[in-house]
């Protein structure tokens, strides 16, 4: 499969509950599994093709879920990519924003002077900032934090959804702008 392809795979597609309020954002290979299972249904549709031996379906922008799912309030995993979401791949020293491969996880108050391993005390940091900082507090280093890190909630996932779908104007009558 050509890397062009797998990209096109790794897409975002908004996923709707049977009431149309946002849920979660997938990948395009979950939502066509979703959708090829009958689980959910395409509302919004790319307008490009992914091909397999025998059928060519159209890549969906958004699915909606043919049953009413509970979706209970979740936290999530503690990990870098969370991080990195959470921040918008974006240093939160210098406000850049960057390829992951770019970015470092930087512990605020250093894990040498008793900083914990959490959501409040992780930040997505570019390689500059976090070699600036090295092992001292922001202020220390004369750097200041754009935003105090928070844990990942419900307002944070629609917060994202809606930057994503800036970039998808079939998302925004969902994302209730």
């Amino acid at each position: 499969m050509s890397e062009a392809n797998q990209r096109l795979l790794q897409s975002p597609v908004l996923v709707l509950n049977a009431t149309y309020e946002p849920v979660n954002v997938t990948a395009v290979r979950r939502a066509i599994v979703l959708v090829l299972k009958g689980v959910a249904t395409t509302e919004e549709e790319d307008g490009a093709f992914v091909h397999s031996a025998r059928v060519a379906l159209r890549i969906p922008s958004v699915i909606r879920l043919t049953e009413f799912r509970h979706i209970p309030h979740q936290a999530r995993t503690l990990s870098r990519k969370n991080i990195l979401i959470r921040d918008r791949y974006t240093c939160q020293f210098c406000g850049r924003t960057l390829a992951a491969s770019e970015l470092t996880l930087d512990h605020v108050v250093p894990r040498s002077r008793g900083g914990r391993t959490d959501w409040d005390n992780l930040v997505a940091c570019c390689h500059r900032c976090n070699n600036l900082k090295g092992d001292r507090l922001p202020e220390e280093a004369g750097i200041a934090l754009r935003r105090q890190p928070r844990p990942f909630t419900i307002h944070t996932s629609r917060q994202i959804m809606r930057v994503l779908g800036r970039s998808d104007e079939r998302w925004r009558k969902y994302l209730f702008y």
